[in-house]
């Protein structure tokens, strides 16, 4: 049995930049007719821009009338950064979006919600900070951005915004550690760089003796490791191949082969 998660194809709407380092882009069009949200408010998805045969992952904003929401970070380099970031623009063009997953689940008897996170963990805060408040529990946001995005937090959620120490770096770890945490039970979501999440699970496990199943901490992307133009662009030799009718495999093998002769 396969397990390729079912795609689906839409339509960019609208290009909305939030911010210096965040643009938003509203999906539409019949494709997304049968895509059906989990519920989940961290759920995410995989993207396919025009010109690539790589899929990268964004947490749905929103899903409602038909529009699908994606918030996207924009770096110095990258496959959905420069495609987005296109001067002529990338309204009316087609993507492929995957069905979508979720994992944040704020247990029956939370009596409080922490949401920490770096931008790239910006839209999935927002989106529990939604679901947490419509469930009558307060929220405390802790996001670590290069500037604060006003109004991006729904009303009701006080935001401490946070400086990034550096581009490329987190200091998160640093911030949980020194957190003071209310009384009772409740629940921890927090998402950014990769160390910064590991060093804060054994935090939650040895000091802070958090039950299991009353905190998420996830590696969204890792430090350490800057991004670098490609030495190849996959967009003309993947219009190539479907003009010549040859399958992903095919276009996958000629892509390979062209960084092969670069190196």
């Amino acid at each position: 049995m396969s397990t390729r998660a079912q795609q689906h194809t839409a339509t960019v709407l609208r290009r909305e930049p939030l911010s210096a380092h965040l643009v938003r882009l509203v999906l539409g069009g019949d494709g997304l007719a049968d895509l059906v949200s989990t519920g989940v408010p961290d759920e995410w998805l995989g993207l396919v821009v025009p010109g690539q045969f790589q899929s990268r992952y964004y947490t749905v904003r929103s899903w409602s009338d038909g529009e699908l929401v994606l918030d996207v970070v924009v770096h110095d380099h990258g496959l959905v950064t420069e495609w987005s970031q296109r001067p002529d623009g990338v309204v009316g063009e087609q993507v492929t979006v995957t069905d979508p997953k979720g994992s944040v689940s704020i247990p029956d008897d939370a009596g409080w919600v922490v949401l920490v996170g770096d931008l790239t963990a910006l839209p999935a805060m927002a989106r529990t900070a939604e679901h947490a408040l419509a469930r009558g529990l307060p929220v405390q946001v802790h996001a670590e951005v290069p500037e604060p995005v006003p109004g991006y937090l729904p009303e009701g959620a006080p935001v401490t915004w946070l400086p990034q120490p550096a581009p490329g770096a987190s200091a998160l770890a640093e911030v949980v550690e020194g957190l003071t945490w209310p009384d009772g039970p409740g629940y921890f979501w927090m998402a950014g760089e990769s160390a910064q999440m590991r060093a804060i699970r054994k935090h939650l496990m040895r000091d802070v003796k958090m039950a299991s199943d009353h905190y998420d901490v996830m590696g969204y992307w890792r430090g350490g490791q800057e991004r670098q133009p490609r030495a190849v662009d996959p967009g003309p030799i993947w219009r190539a191949g479907k003009a010549a009718g040859k399958s992903d495999e095919e276009i996958w093998a000629d892509y390979d082969a062209a960084r092969e002769e670069t190196r």
